[in-house]
């Protein structure tokens, strides 16, 4: 009896409640494309819907996406955008083409106003890829225009675009790339915007 009230302490240490991983802090970072110059809305143009932009698999992820050097992706643990990408990038979108000066507004899904064309946008590529030097962006979609008779398809949209990302780059230099690397797609995206809303 005494041998097993002497061996009960050292199996009690054995045990733990207390988590085996260290509490590590979750840091968030904004998806802010900074555009480069503001223009006024012109008086009596047309108004832009822009509908939610959705993120491809892979993309839905709260988490920094990064790609190894061997070519495989993952997210980066505790390293998170303040939202989900998708959510982040359709907010950037609206405001980046309310700036532009080619609309008279731009407006975003479930809003009553009567938009003459309507922009469904994809999120398809938005990582660090620090082994290649560079972080990546790209959107896809469709420009489509509304009207009594209906809906038409005025054209396509693709705009990838890098941004560098140092080798050795931590999440806050990623993320602030990866922000970079979606302004200069956004910017194509425009000009393609410009071309086909004539």
């Amino acid at each position: 009896m005494l041998l097993l009230s002497g061996l009960a302490p050292l199996a009690l240490s054995g045990c733990s409640i207390l988590p085996d991983r260290p509490d590590v802090p979750v840091r968030r970072f904004p998806l802010n494309p900074r555009r480069p110059s503001t223009a006024s809305p012109p008086a009596r143009g047309r108004v832009l819907l822009v509908r939610r932009v959705r993120a491809v698999p892979g993309l839905q992820d709260f988490g920094l996406r990064r790609m190894r050097p061997d070519g495989a992706y993952e997210i980066l643990p505790y390293e998170e955008w303040l939202a989900p990408p998708g959510d982040l990038v359709d907010a950037a979108l609206r405001g980046w083409l309310q700036d532009s000066g080619l609309f008279s507004a731009v407006v975003g899904q479930g809003s009553r106003a009567e938009a003459d064309l309507v922009l469904e946008m994809q999120l398809t590529v938005l990582e660090a890829a620090p082994a290649a030097g560079q972080a990546r962006a790209g959107l896809a979609g469709v420009l489509l225009r509304e009207g009594r008779a209906g809906t038409g398809i005025i054209g396509t949209l693709e705009a990838q675009a890098e941004a560098p990302l140092a080798a050795d780059a931590r999440a806050p230099e990623m993320a602030a790339a990866m922000s970079a690397a979606l302004a200069l797609a956004m910017g194509r995206l425009e000009a393609d915007l410009a071309r086909l809303a004539r």
